[in-house]
C-alpha cells in the first residue's frame, strides 16, 4: 500500500481505478483524476500547496511533484507522462503532455497541451512555453507541435493505462 498521509487538515485524494506503488509517497493536499498511475518512488508532496492530477496520468519512477510555498500550485492535465527522476516543481502541464526522463520544470512554468519536454531538458522559472518539442537546458523548442507531436505524448500515456493493469490484478 502506498504512503498515504494526511499533513496539516489536508488528506490526499485518489480517483478511481489509479494503480499507486507500494512505496509511492502522496502527502498533504493532493488530488489525483482517474485511471491513474503512480510508480515506485514516486513523491507527489503537496504539503505548502495543492498538487492537482488529471485523469490518464502517470507519474514514473523516482518522480518528485512539490510546489513553492505560497507561490506556485502543481497542475496536470489529462493524459500526461512525467518520466522517471522527473521534478515538476510548482509548473502547470497541459493535456496530452509527454514530460520526459529526468526533466526539471520550474516553478510557475507553463506547458501547453500537446507538447513534449525532452529527456533531461530544464523548463526555467516563469517560462510560459508555446506547443512543440522543447530540449536542452534551458529548455529552448526545437520543433513545432503537429499531429505527430500530440499523438506521440498521447500513446506513451495510453501504454500506461494498459502497464498499471498488470500491476493491479
Amino acid at each position: 500500500m502506498a504512503i498515504i498521509k494526511e499533513l496539516n487538515g489536508k488528506t490526499p485524494l485518489v480517483g478511481q481505478r489509479c494503480f499507486l506503488a507500494e512505496n509511492a509517497a502522496l502527502i498533504g493536499e493532493v488530488t489525483i483524476g482517474d485511471d491513474c498511475s503512480i510508480w515506485y518512488g514516486t513523491v507527489l508532496r503537496g504539503d505548502v500547496n495543492p498538487i492537482v492530477i488529471g485523469d490518464r496520468v502517470n507519474i514514473q519512477d523516482g518522480a518528485v511533484v512539490h510546489t513553492l510555498y505560497k507561490r506556485s500550485v502543481v497542475e496536470i492535465g489529462n493524459d500526461v507522462s512525467v518520466g522517471h527522476n522527473a521534478v515538476i516543481h510548482g509548473a502547470k502541464i497541459g493535456n496530452n503532455v509527454l514530460v520526459g526522463m529526468g526533466a526539471i520544470l520550474m516553478d510557475n512554468a507553463v506547458v501547453p497541451d500537446n507538447t513534449i519536454i525532452a529527456a533531461g531538458a530544464v523548463v526555467l522559472s516563469n517560462q510560459i512555453l508555446e506547443p512543440g518539442v522543447y530540449a536542452g537546458i534551458p529548455a529552448k523548442k526545437v520543433k513545432d507541435s503537429s499531429e505527430a507531436v500530440a499523438a506521440a505524448a498521447h500513446k506513451n500515456a495510453q501504454g500506461y493505462l494498459l502497464y498499471k493493469e498488470w500491476y493491479s490484478e
